[in-house]
């Protein structure tokens, strides 16, 4: 009995808000250049917002600790494939700062791509 009501209840669920209007938003399609920044966002907020910040200024809680400061990556001057060498290699791996720690073991190829595209939104946006 208790099953009956509960799938009852999912399908009112479902069923009001479209019966309103007020369908709910469709799922953000897997390959939009949307969904890449918002799954980079997520590796960024986990992987970089130590050193880099929130806003990736090279701002975070730990950048005094180094010097150099890390990169305010919302003005970097690289291209995408170079910020990818950077992220997979770490800073020394390109001649940079050898505090940037190498992430390719911990990120996975797409991760990367991710982080990248929100590296691009950040540097169009600011934040």
């Amino acid at each position: 009995m208790n099953l009956r009501v509960s799938l009852a209840a999912i399908a009112l669920a479902i069923a009001v808000p479209a019966l309103a209007g007020n369908e709910p938003a469709a799922p953000l399609p897997r390959d939009t250049a949307d969904a890449a920044v918002i799954r980079g966002s997520i590796a960024f907020r986990t992987y970089s917002v130590l050193c880099h910040g929130t806003e990736g200024k090279g701002n975070g809680r730990a950048s005094k600790m180094y010097t150099p400061r890390p990169a305010d990556l919302t003005v970097s001057p690289f291209n995408d494939q170079y910020k990818e060498m950077i992220i997979r290699g770490g800073g020394a791996s390109v001649g940079r700062s050898p505090y940037m720690p190498p992430w390719g073991d911990e990120l996975s190829d797409e991760q990367i791509r991710y982080v990248v595209a929100c590296l691009r939104e950040l540097r169009k946006t600011g934040k």
